[in-house]
């Protein structure tokens, strides 16, 4: 049986619960402050051959520039799922599926080949009280597209898209989300949206974000995905191609989006494959397709790859890069890889 509060002392505990209260708010920026960087030493080993044991560089349209194995002694560095240069080529951030932002440069030798990771970091992304979230299923962040200092990620599990400012020395909880038009019932727990891009702000979209889930199939088995932003709002499929899923995309110059995608079986092991979704078939109520640029499986440099970006190198070669995610395991790597896309 609850006891109850003499009078006297029921007008102090108001007191001092109005106090809690005003303290609360007072302290709240405080509060809102994101978790501390963590400063990672990021070892590098080059990577100079795609084809394991061969000296070709050219895969059909994609020219190997090079790669990097990374490792550190942090249990932090794994989980990589998706990330976009700031600088192009150069300053990066990326979102792991473990529920961290990370950080980065990448440091080139003379010939504009990757040789090292400087100045990793990585933070646990917080709640809107500014504590950290550590359980999976709310934070596992697969997309990212980045615009206008805005980072927009897509979660599975949890499904949402949602936006965050991006400040590197503090980021802070999500300041919205979008309206993803999939029919939530329609998403798959664990093949939600992995691939979170803005489409080309002179294409047929404006420049407005493009969704596509992993492998949420709608009845004739191809894979959901939407416009979300721009004049042609509405939900259309991308043709699924084989036993592939897809784990993140770009658009390129001319308005087609370029998709990264993965095959594991106990068979087979792990495979990649580039496809080139052509722009004019994204369009709302239609199923989009494109060609394969590249396959590659584990007789070549690949891993659990999921993370994929397109940029522009100063000799105005077209460059994709692409990373890897290890689950944390002994058995996986971390790697970065790139390729010139040749239009001719």
């Amino acid at each position: 049986m609850r006891g109850r509060w003499p009078a006297g002392q029921r007008g102090v505990c108001a007191w001092f619960a109005k106090a809690l209260v005003a303290f609360a708010l007072a302290v709240s920026p405080a509060l809102a402050q994101s978790s501390p960087l963590e400063q990672i030493e990021i070892s590098a080993r080059p990577i100079t051959q795609f084809h394991i044991g061969r000296e070709e560089k050219r895969f059909g349209p994609l020219e190997f520039v090079g790669g990097l194995e990374l490792t550190s002694s942090s249990r932090d560095l794994g989980a990589l799922s998706a990330f976009r240069f700031t600088t192009p080529g150069a300053d990066l951030i990326g979102v792991a599926d473990t529920g961290f932002w990370f950080f980065g440069t990448i440091a080139r030798d003379a010939e504009l080949r990757p040789e090292g990771m400087k100045n990793f970091r990585m933070t646990q992304m917080v709640d809107e009280s500014g504590q950290s979230v550590d359980r999976k299923w709310l934070v596992d962040a697969e997309g990212l597209a980045v615009k206008d200092g805005v980072a927009t990620v897509g979660f599975e599990r949890n499904h949402r898209i949602a936006q965050f400012r991006i400040e590197p020395d503090g980021m802070k909880a999500a300041f919205g989300q979008l309206n993803f038009l999939v029919p939530a019932n329609e998403l798959r727990q664990n093949r939600g949206f992995e691939t979170v891009a803005h489409s080309h702000p002179q294409g047929q979209h404006e420049g407005g974000l493009i969704i596509v889930s992993e492998k949420s199939l709608d009845k004739k088995g191809n894979i959901f995905a939407a416009i979300i932003e721009g004049p042609n709002r509405g939900v259309f499929t991308v043709k699924r191609n084989g036993n592939f899923d897809i784990t993140d995309g770009a658009f390129l110059p001319d308005g087609d989006l370029l998709l990264l995608e993965r095959s594991y079986t106990m068979a087979e092991g792990v495979k990649m494959r580039l496809r080139r979704i052509y722009g004019e078939s994204i369009a709302r109520g239609a199923v989009a397709d494109g060609p394969v640029l590249l396959e590659a499986d584990m007789s070549y440099q690949i891993d659990n790859m999921e993370g994929l970006d397109i940029w522009r190198r100063g000799d105005g070669a077209q460059v994709v890069s692409l990373i890897s995610d290890d689950n944390h395991s002994i058995l996986q790597r971390n790697l970065y890889l790139e390729f010139i896309l040749h239009e001719d």
